[in-house]
């Protein structure tokens, strides 16, 4: 029995995917028409930061798919692949968007100087094709014959009896015959390959950037107390309370990374281990609510990093502040003109 005959399954689907979506998609709208009305943030490191929120914009586009590709799908062979393949290569880009934007802050961190030199900002079509153009060579290789479709007529007799009798039966048997699922269009390879060889180094070296600029952050900020004890010191002072106000404000940025990180990657790695633990035990387990669920929460709350660099930059949500200002300015002005008339 098909699992999507299940209402119980669609309406979890739909519960989970539809409000997620849809913040998704708003917020993202939201940020980039900030960008887009503000001229002063037209650079590469902005451009790079576009570049992702298209990706997450698509990712909530396809958001409500993606738990769909755990369940069985009467569809044919070219339905199938587009199903399972065009989720994936949102999903693959949105992913190495975001690795490039954490290099490119990461670069300005540690070489402020002369990050301009490097290569992401020299050859800016050249790595934003990086970011786009693997994603999609890699997600098409079951097109390309990296599968395990079996055709339904394959295992047939094609004795000249047996083609006589059945013949009237072929076109309506040869649909429901083809059953599309993961495990026919993904190899284990293929999933093992994506997981290890490009998932995992990616949120590694996220992690390993963001670890590399704390402790950046931090060795400046032990040598700006220096300098200011020192200064206390020779001016006969008691210490000021800037020192403190250095320290509350790294402990809060240290705060916020460590939130961020529990809120939207442990529940992204905790699908990722169900995922391949589902793999090895069998589709039952992949069919089943709970795995459902972590699907929508552990890809949705991946999808909200991007809204979180966007929203906490007043730079990108100026414009449509104002825009909401005036709006709210001019509707409050039509009821006071209003109440006075009456």
């Amino acid at each position: 029995m098909d699992p999507l005959d299940n209402p119980n399954t669609e309406k979890l689907i739909f519960y989970l995917t539809v409000p997620l979506s849809t913040i998704i998609i708003f917020s993202n709208l939201f940020i980039i028409i900030g960008i887009a009305c503000n001229r002063q943030l037209h650079n590469t490191p902005n451009y790079f930061f576009l570049s992702l929120l298209v990706a997450d914009l698509c990712t909530g586009i396809t958001l409500q798919f993606i738990p769909r590709m755990s369940l069985e799908r009467q569809l044919d062979f070219k339905h199938c692949l587009v199903m399972y393949i065009f989720p994936n290569f949102i999903f693959l880009s949105f992913l190495f968007n975001l690795v490039m934007v954490h290099y490119e802050r990461y670069l300005c961190i540690v070489s402020p100087l002369h990050h301009s030199q490097f290569w992401v900002h020299r050859c800016f079509p050249l790595a934003l094709l990086t970011v786009w153009l693997p994603p999609l060579l890699y997600a098409s290789l079951p097109a390309f014959g990296w599968n395990n479709w079996v055709e339904p007529n394959t295992n047939k007799s094609f004795d000249s009896n047996e083609t006589l009798l059945r013949s009237s039966t072929s076109r309506n048997s040869s649909k429901e015959d083809e059953v599309c699922t993961y495990k026919q269009v993904f190899p284990k390879a293929f999933i093992y390959l994506e997981v290890c060889g490009l998932v995992l180094p990616a949120m590694l070296s996220i992690v390993a950037m963001t670890g590399r600029v704390l402790w950046i952050a931090h060795k400046q900020l032990q040598n700006i107390c220096k300098l200011h004890r020192a200064v206390d010191r020779l001016q006969q002072q008691q210490p000021s309370d800037h020192e403190q106000q250095l320290n509350l404000r790294y402990a809060k940025c240290v705060a916020a990374v460590s939130l961020t990180f529990l809120v939207c990657w442990v529940p992204y790695i905790i699908f990722q281990l169900m995922s391949v633990t589902a793999l090895q035990g069998g589709e039952r387990s992949q069919s089943s609510s709970l795995y459902i669920i972590m699907s929508c929460t552990g890809i949705g709350s991946m999808a909200v990093i991007p809204l979180i660099l966007g929203l906490a930059n007043k730079q990108y949500t100026e414009p449509i502040s104002r825009v909401m200002l005036k709006l709210r300015n001019r509707w409050r002005g039509g009821q006071n003109n209003r109440d006075i008339a009456l």
